[in-house]
C-alpha cells in the first residue's frame, strides 16, 4: 500500500485563530498538540499545516473534518499534503555552502534524512534541497 501523509493542510484558515484551530483539531482528532501532533500557521496564504507525530490514519482524519461542523462553517479545506523529496529553503545567510545545508538536512534532529542534492541560489539566499527519499531520516 502507498504510504500516506503524516501532515495535513487546511485552506482558508482566515475566519480561525491559530489557537481555535489547535483546540478544533484536538476535539476532532482527540490528541494532544505539541505532545501528538504539531501545527504551523502560514498566515501570508492562509493555510495551516498539522503534522502527526503520533501514528494516526490522516485519510480518516481528513474525512472527519470535512464532516464536521465547525470546520464547514469556517469554510476550512482539509487534504493530505503531498509527500515529497524536494523542498525550498529560504532567507539562508549570505555566504552559506552547500556543504553546511547537506549536513543540517541531514540531521536527524531537524527531521531531515539523506540528502542526494543541493542546489544555492545565492542571489535569492535560497536553495533547493533534494533528498534520496520522502521519508527524510530512514
Amino acid at each position: 500500500s502507498a504510504e500516506t501523509s503524516p501532515s495535513v493542510v487546511f485552506e482558508n484558515i482566515q475566519k480561525c485563530s491559530p489557537s481555535c484551530l489547535r483546540l478544533l483539531l484536538e476535539n476532532i482528532s482527540g490528541l494532544t498538540v505539541d505532545d501528538d501532533f504539531t501545527v504551523e500557521v502560514i498566515p501570508e496564504i492562509n493555510v495551516a499545516v498539522a503534522t502527526f507525530i503520533k501514528s494516526i490514519d490522516t485519510k480518516e482524519f481528513v474525512k472527519k473534518c470535512l464532516q464536521h461542523k465547525r470546520v464547514r462553517e469556517f469554510k476550512m479545506t482539509p487534504r493530505l499534503l503531498e509527500l515529497t523529496q524536494t523542498i525550498r529553503a529560504e532567507s539562508l545567510p549570505d555566504n552559506i555552502c552547500t556543504d553546511y545545508i547537506t549536513v543540517y538536512f541531514e540531521s536527524a534532529r531537524n527531521g531531515g534524512g539523506p540528502v542526494s542534492d543541493v542546489q544555492l541560489f545565492p542571489e535569492e539566499n535560497s536553495a533547493i534541497i533534494t533528498f534520496c527519499n520522502h521519508k527524510g531520516n530512514t
